[in-house]
């Protein structure tokens, strides 16, 4: 299972994280937010009617809204390597960033977020093995908090085919819902699901955010569409999804390199349900470490 063609790369410290995915020239990126509390940078460009239709790095992070610094540390490394939009004062690299509520934001001491995402972008520059579980956005991250649990989260990776083109699925799952199987149970307490209880009284340490990528040749619009069926896999793997407490929010990214066409509503079914699955991929077995990736 690979990435396509972008790079990826992880800093990770003991409560937190950063993930950096690096596309291919000329990727062209939309996405959509449907939780009630968002973290993100940049993402108004991301909308189809924005001018700028390339990122340059997508940024996923803990910390919430402190975790957005690591951006900065990315936008520093790429200016510096000649990446990013051309303009008369130089490269302005694009960098979306989305950050979830993680388990460092009670933390005394606060990492720095920035170099942090500058460390996952030189690891991605320089090709160190990708890896998920409990690693980088997904290191702090935890689910089943409406039911008062600590479930396990993480980050979680998925890859299907829709016809010629591939479709690639990365989340870093943080939800204050479960992970649910195919039967609707909770994939890590499978046994007789309780009521729904009430909210606990701080109930916005949480979100999902994540990543799609395909070969396919789309526009911004054709992103769009596909970030909106992403989050149909949210609803399928998370019971409940996209509330008023999580921040859930898809990037969508079309790299172009299939010239062939496809269909649209044949991709958007597959990202629906590769995304899905990378959700349910999410959440390891407790004491279980990173699982790495082939290129």
């Amino acid at each position: 299972m690979t990435l396509l063609n972008a790079r990826a790369g992880h800093w990770t410290s003991e409560t937190t994280g950063v993930t950096v995915i690096l596309p291919p020239p000329g990727t062209v990126a939309s996405g959509e937010i449907r939780g009630g509390a968002p973290a993100s940078r940049e993402f108004a460009l991301l909308e189809p009617t924005r001018l700028v239709d390339r990122v340059d790095a997508v940024v996923l992070s803990g910390g919430s809204a402190f975790g957005l610094a690591a951006g900065d540390g990315v936008m520093q490394l790429l200016r510096a390597h000649g990446i990013g939009l051309p303009t008369p004062a130089g490269p302005v690299p694009i960098v979306v960033g989305l950050s979830l509520f993680d388990a460092s934001v009670a933390a005394l001491v606060r990492p720095d977020f920035a170099e942090g995402g500058r460390l996952a972008a030189q690891a991605a520059l320089d090709g160190v093995p990708f890896t998920t579980g409990p690693v980088g956005a997904g290191t702090g991250a935890a689910t089943g908090k409406w039911r008062e649990r600590l479930d396990p989260g993480g980050l979680g990776l998925a890859q299907a085919s829709a016809g010629e083109a591939t479709v690639v699925a990365l989340a870093a799952v943080n939800a204050w819902g479960d992970v649910i199987g195919p039967d609707g149970r909770p994939l890590i307490a499978p046994g007789e699901i309780p009521p729904a209880p009430a909210a606990p009284p701080f109930p916005t340490a949480n979100t999902t955010i994540a990543v799609v990528l395909t070969d396919a040749k789309l526009d911004k619009v054709g992103c769009n569409w596909l970030a909106q069926s992403a989050h149909t896999g949210f609803a399928r793997a998370l019971n409940p999804a996209h509330t008023r407490y999580d921040g859930d929010a898809v990037v969508a990214l079309a790299t172009g390199e299939l010239s062939t066409p496809v269909d649209l509503e044949h991709l958007r079914a597959v990202t629906a349900e590769t995304m899905t699955a990378a959700i349910r991929a999410s959440s390891p077995a407790p004491g279980s470490g990173p699982t790495p990736l082939s290129r």
